[in-house]
C-alpha cells in the first residue's frame, strides 16, 4: 500500500509516503486502481482528550494494523469548538504523516445537527487546512460528521457540501472529501439516489454502532454500494449508539464480514480512556503513548483483532 517516497516540503520522512488515493466507482483506490481499505482509529474530541494526539500513540495503533487516523474537531461552541486547537490538528497531521499513515480531518458536527448552523466556522476551518495541506496525498477532509435532527439531504446537507467542496477545491484539487449523510450518517441509501455530481474524489460517511444498528442498517449500506455510492465508515464501535452499553460480538462480526466483502474502509471510535464501552483504552490505563494491546479495553481488543 505504501510506496517509497520523500517527505512533503523536502524534509526527510520517517516512514514511506502513503499512496495517493482517488475515488473510482464505489471504491477508494490507489494510482494503479487497486482498492485501498482505510483501517484506523478516531480521536475523541481533541478539545476533551488532546493528550492522545501524539506520534507514539498513533504508532501504537499502526503496529496493531491501523493505516488511518481521524482527528475529531468538534464544530459547535457547546461541544468544545476552540480555534486555538487548530494546532492540535496540525500536530496530529504531522504525526500521522511521519508514520506514513492517512489522516482524516473531521469537522465533527453533532450537537449542532445542521451543518449550516456553523457554516461560517466551517469555511474558515477548511480554508485554513485545505491551503495548508493542498497536494499532501495522505490527507482527507470530512466536512460534516453526523448531520441529525430536522435536517434533510436535499435542503441542508447537499447544498452545504457543494459549498464546502467548491471551497476546498480552490486549494486542494484532488484530496478526498467525505460528506456526512442524514440521520447521524446512516441514510446512505437515500444519498445514492441523489449524489453530488460533477466533482472528483467525493466519498460519503456511514456510521454504525453494532449493538444498536443491525440488519436494517446493513441493508442501507448494501443498497448504497449496489448503486455505486463510494462509502467510508468514518466512525463505528461494537457497543450501542450512545457509545456505551454492552458489546454485541455477533452483530460486530456481521458488520466486519460485510465491510471486508466490499472493501469498505472503517475507523473505530475512539482513542481515549473514557469510562465508556467505545473507548479503545482501559479507563485504568493512564498512558497516552506507547499503548500496548494489554492496555486496550474489551472493545479495543476485539476491534484490532478483527478489523
Amino acid at each position: 500500500m505504501f510506496a517509497l517516497g520523500i517527505a512533503w516540503g523536502g524534509r526527510a520522512c520517517q516512514a514511506a509516503k502513503p499512496s495517493a488515493l482517488k475515488v473510482k466507482d464505489n471504491k477508494i483506490v490507489n494510482a494503479s486502481d487497486k482498492a485501498v481499505v482505510l483501517k484506523g482509529v478516531s480521536t475523541h474530541g481533541i478539545a476533551w482528550y488532546p493528550q492522545y494526539v501524539n506520534k507514539q500513540c498513533f504508532k501504537s495503533f499502526k503496529k496493531m494494523g491501523a493505516n488511518t487516523i481521524r482527528l475529531a474537531f468538534y464544530s459547535d461552541d457547546s461541544a468544545g469548538y476552540d480555534k486555538s486547537l487548530y494546532i492540535k490538528v496540525e500536530e496530529g497531521v504531522k504525526a500521522a504523516t511521519d508514520l506514513g499513515m492517512y489522516v482524516i480531518i473531521d469537522w465533527h458536527i453533532l450537537s449542532d445537527g445542521n451543518p449550516k448552523k456553523n457554516q461560517k466556522k466551517a469555511k474558515e476551518f477548511f480554508t485554513y487546512f485545505a491551503k495548508k495541506y493542498a497536494g499532501q496525498t495522505n490527507v482527507l477532509y470530512e466536512i460534516c460528521n453526523e448531520p441529525n435532527g430536522d435536517v434533510t439531504w436535499g435542503r441542508d446537507i447537499k447544498p452545504y457540501a457543494e459549498k464546502m467542496i467548491k471551497l476546498i477545491r480552490k486549494y486542494d484539487k484532488n484530496g478526498i472529501i467525505i460528506v456526512g449523510t442524514p440521520t447521524w450518517s446512516q441514510d446512505v441509501d437515500l444519498v445514492a439516489e441523489d449524489p453530488i455530481r460533477n466533482q472528483n474524489n467525493i466519498a460519503y460517511a456511514f456510521h454504525f454502532y453494532a449493538a444498536t444498528h443491525k440488519d436494517q442498517l446493513r441493508e442501507k449500506l448494501k443498497t448504497a454500494n449496489e448503486k455505486g455510492l463510494p462509502v467510508i465508515v468514518t466512525e463505528f464501535s461494537i457497543c450501542d449508539a450512545s457509545g456505551n452499553g454492552k458489546i454485541d460480538k455477533k452483530e460486530a462480526k456481521a458488520w466486519m464480514k460485510l465491510l471486508k466483502k466490499h472493501k469498505i474502509g472503517r475507523v473505530a471510535w475512539n482513542i481515549s480512556n473514557k469510562n465508556e464501552t467505545s473507548a479503545l483504552i482501559q479507563p485504568s490505563c493512564k498512558k497516552t503513548d506507547k499503548i500496548s494491546k494489554k492496555n486496550l479495553s474489551k472493545s479495543g481488543k476485539w476491534i484490532v483483532g478483527n478489523w
